[in-house]
């Protein structure tokens, strides 16, 4: 019988693959990005059952917080955005594509022999990852964080004509 950790593993995984299937699969931009930011929050969901709690944090932070909506911004301010994705020709054989790709991945995965060590590692919590931003890597942070938001102020310079 499986734990409780096992099962909200899967049930993320299930959320994540279908919201990403969502992705690709719908006409309209703005659900595409809706389904995007579900795919967003169930990868963070996977790395907390992985007990990867940093990067839960970074994961709704930076990519459903910051990137989804971004994407979101930028197609509400698109005025062909309302219009749809527009069908094509090569649809049918892009998503042969896929799937040969698909199945290829699925195979190696199965075939594949993973070996589990019997002694995990520790994993590194998020108070050692702040400390280390705080204390050894204060300049490279704050230039980064500098260097974001002179980005975003061009973007919005540049949006505004």
């Amino acid at each position: 019988m499986p734990d409780g950790l096992t099962i909200a593993f899967w049930v993320m995984a299930a959320i994540t693959v279908i919201a990403a299937v969502g992705v690709v699969s719908v006409r309209n931009l703005f659900h595409a990005a809706l389904f995007l930011v579900l795919s967003f929050a169930g990868v963070a969901g996977l790395f907390v059952t992985l007990e990867a709690d940093f990067l839960a944090a970074v994961q709704v932070l930076i990519y459903a917080g910051a990137i989804a909506i971004l994407t979101i911004f930028a197609i509400m301010l698109t005025r062909e955005a309302s219009q749809g994705n527009p069908a094509n020709r090569i649809a049918g054989p892009v998503l042969l594509l896929a799937v040969l790709f698909a199945v290829g991945i699925a195979f190696i995965l199965l075939s594949a022999q993973w070996p589990l060590s019997k002694e995990l590692p520790l994993p590194e919590t998020t108070t050692a990852i702040a400390d280390a931003l705080i204390n050894r890597y204060v300049l490279a942070f704050e230039v980064a964080g500098v260097l974001l938001l002179v980005a975003m102020m061009g973007a919005f310079v540049m949006g505004k004509e």
